[in-house]
């Protein structure tokens, strides 16, 4: 015998319009066997509804529960539930938006941080899901010749993701991604992560002043000559030869092109 029996093919919308908000009375439409009300039922339902998506989020970000505590985390996502209900049936994909739930949370004002330490986790996660590509090799780079080096347009891998944060997000995300005690980490340090996937692990690297701003200037499509120079305006120390040989031998690349002259 099913679990809840329905009164009509109307019931999705009613059956769904309370699963997260328990200040909600069970849709009177839901009955159980022999048409009979079925509010524990449901309410047991709507439970596990709740824990299940909670859960996916411990899944997704367990360097941010680890740094909040389980209970802190556990609290903060069930109002992020009930503020923005999963819209995909791949679980996997869900939270995309807790980082910047988490910079309007007033409990974790206390830890301005915490937002982008998540932002890493989920691109952590999206790199670790992202479609498999060759990297490029730098003998691919090497065999260009130096005339033309300025000319190349470089084309992402599609796992590569880059993570800006005015906090030591980085070491804070890194540091909780293991079971290993964590000691006092000074969090004011601004710090930008290469996040990415060249073969089967994602690797994770921190990147130079400078870094990421070139980084993102060769993944919008600008030529090596152009982005090196834009990037150094702002960044003057910046090393652009140590800088693209670090991003090829991370894999942030599949393959080189030409621009226009």
């Amino acid at each position: 015998m099913p679990l809840l029996e329905v009164a009509s093919h109307s019931y999705a919308p009613a059956f769904a319009a309370a699963l997260l908000r328990p200040d909600r009375e069970p849709p009177s439409i839901v009955m159980g066997p022999r048409g009979k009300a079925a509010a524990k039922r449901y309410n047991v339902y709507r439970n596990n509804v709740m824990v299940s998506l909670i859960d996916a989020l411990a899944a997704i970000y367990p360097g941010v529960q680890r740094v909040t505590g389980v209970d802190f985390f556990r609290a903060m996502a069930r109002f992020h539930i009930r503020a923005t209900p999963p819209t995909s049936p791949l679980l996997f994909d869900y939270g995309r938006d807790l980082p910047a739930f988490i910079e309007r949370y007033e409990y974790a004002r206390s830890m301005p941080w915490l937002a982008d330490t998540a932002r890493m986790e989920r691109a952590w996660l999206d790199a670790y899901h992202a479609a498999d590509a060759e990297p490029l090799s730098a003998a691919s780079l090497a065999a260009v010749p130096s005339c033309q080096l300025a000319e190349l347009v470089f084309t992402a891998h599609p796992a590569t993701r880059i993570v800006r944060s005015r906090f030591s997000a980085l070491t804070i995300f890194v540091a909780n991604r293991s079971n290993d005690p964590v000691g006092s980490i000074n969090a004011a340090s601004p710090e930008d992560a290469l996040i990415t996937r060249p073969d089967y692990d994602v690797v994770v690297r921190h990147l130079p002043p400078g870094g990421a701003v070139f980084l993102t200037h060769l993944i919008s499509g600008r030529p090596l000559g152009e982005a090196a120079a834009s990037t150094l305006e702002i960044s003057p120390a910046f090393d652009v030869a140590a800088g693209i040989a670090g991003l090829i031998q991370a894999g942030a690349f599949t393959a080189v092109t030409f621009g226009e002259p």
